[in-house]
């Protein structure tokens, strides 16, 4: 029986609950009565009631995150059903702004916002004392880095060898782009770089070979940047992937030299452009050198084995269509490997909200809280461009495409995309639980149909697709142009013409 849980619900079983280490980590000698309870947001509340409080513990502490306030507002009402003396404490960033607001607040006895690393062993210690609090929201400082365990070593075999690995190096961001909750930073603030190291090396000796750092701009301060990259190509293998968060407009040549030293496979950067638009830039406080970042995408595209995943938002104020769809098609050319077609959520504390009035920004009063309508995009198109993000993550992010999109996206990616999506969300009412083999077919007809493009160039680039796909059999959309080519022989150019007039 373990006196006190710390739990949270997990959008799917790989995650592995970083914040809810780092509160294990710093329980001090509390740790020896504290467990972690892990779980996955389509498991019933009450099924995870069950488990909890079949451990009769006194105190429960959860994760409350933008992805599962709903099944974590739910639980928390059933473990006060069940049993009111169990003592709730709820922490995480959905709960740290407008607190008292959240109808969540109702079934906690304790709430506490901020970095909770240490003022959650705080708290239980005073509540086993029974010196509790008169204060039902607690305001946790911001503890030194210096006085926080590192979380690594409580993460268990089960965790290395199923689940992915999360670690950071740095906290904080200097830059206030007001869309994101690290605009309320003060700055960013390094870990000690040697302990950190020591701990991705205990990490790698027990079969981490897959790491994804949550740092909000790993190449601020480029000396820490090389030495965490040279760590990591001194101990170069088969399985190593490294996932980082880059600035995209600063890219200096010495953090250059060291990037294009790992092979293929190994390095993955997340890009965040949001916006090309200089106006829209300065409307949330964003400070992007143009040039540079598309010079700086280019180079790692062409000059490096990197995997790039970049970012767009649809949504910001005084952003159009059109001018989403200028910046679009400019990074479309700068063809990085994916391009996350993002829309705007209004996360609770940022300063986004100061745009509400003036733009008209309406956005979905149920987490994750995505924008449903501005002055400048109706709800309807807001719905379209929800539609073109799925579809786009379904064909172009996939990678199952790589002949048929440039084919698809022509000159104008943009506006041949959105003309796709438009046409596939008429033509079947869905934009989930779409077979990649009635994708394939709707391709087909899409292409030919509705970009009227040339039938022969649609089935030659969607054949090779569906070669590599891994899809027995063989492809069903050319089947009508070869049944016709074999019982009247190949059509003449100029019926094939007609087709697509």
């Amino acid at each position: 029986m373990s006196e006190i849980i710390i739990s949270t619900l997990n959008a799917r079983y790989i995650h592995a609950s970083l914040g809810a280490r780092y509160l294990y980590a710093n329980m001090a000698e509390l740790q020896a009565v504290t467990d972690i309870q892990e779980f996955i947001i389509n498991t019933r509340p009450i099924d995870i009631a069950e488990k909890l409080l079949a451990c009769k513990p006194k105190i429960i502490g959860l994760g409350v995150y933008i992805w599962n306030v709903p099944q974590t507002t739910e639980l928390t009402a059933l473990i006060k059903a069940i049993s009111p003396e169990t003592i709730i404490v709820l922490g995480g960033p959905e709960i740290s702004y407008e607190t008292a607001e959240q109808k969540i607040t109702e079934y906690a006895d304790y709430v506490i916002t901020g970095q909770a690393d240490l003022a959650f062993s705080q708290l239980c210690r005073q509540i086993i004392k029974g010196d509790k609090p008169a204060a039902k929201i607690i305001q946790a400082e911001p503890p030194k880095l210096s006085d926080i365990r590192l979380p690594y070593s409580t993460l268990t075999q089960e965790d290395i060898d199923n689940r992915v690995i999360y670690v950071e190096a740095s906290r904080g961001c200097p830059f206030k782009c007001e869309f994101c909750l690290s605009s309320l930073d003060k700055t960013a603030i390094p870990f000690d770089l040697e302990l950190f190291l020591t701990e991705l090396s205990h990490l790698y000796d027990r079969g981490v070979r897959q790491f994804k750092f949550v740092d909000r701009t790993f190449n601020l301060k480029i000396e820490n940047s090389i030495k965490i990259l040279n760590f990591f190509l001194d101990r170069l293998d088969k399985d190593l992937f490294l996932h980082f968060e880059l600035i995209p407009d600063h890219l200096p040549e010495k953090l250059k030299q060291i990037i294009q030293k790992f092979p293929a496979g190994r390095l993955q950067f997340e890009i965040g452009i949001q916006s090309f638009d200089s106006v829209i830039q300065k409307n949330i406080s964003r400070k992007q050198d143009n040039s540079k970042s598309e010079q700086n995408i280019s180079w790692l595209v062409n000059e490096t084995t990197a995997h790039l995943h970049t970012d767009l938002i649809v949504g910001l104020p005084g952003e159009t269509l059109e001018t989403f769809g200028r910046g679009f098609d400019q990074l479309v050319k700068l063809r990085p490997h994916e391009i996350q077609v993002g829309i705007l959520k209004r996360l609770r504390g940022t300063p986004i909200i100061r745009h509400t009035f003036d733009y008209q920004m309406k956005y979905n009063p149920i987490a994750p809280y995505n924008i449903l309508s501005n002055k400048d995009i109706s709800f309807a198109n807001m719905q379209r461009m929800n539609r073109f993000a799925r579809y786009w993550d379904l064909i172009a992010n996939s990678g199952r495409f790589k002949n048929s999109l440039p084919v698809l996206l022509g000159s104008t990616p943009y506006q041949c995309f959105m003309q796709l999506s438009d046409w596939l969300f008429n033509s079947t009412d869905q934009t989930h639980k779409i077979s990649l083999n009635r994708l394939f077919t709707l391709l087909f007809d899409a292409m030919t149909c509705c970009l009227r493009l040339p039938q022969e160039q649609v089935i030659s680039v969607l054949t090779e697709d569906f070669n590599r796909s891994g899809l027995k059999g063989r492809p069903t959309f050319n089947l009508p142009a070869l049944l016709q080519e074999n019982t009247t022989g190949s059509p003449s150019h100029s019926k094939r013409q007609s087709r697509h007039k």
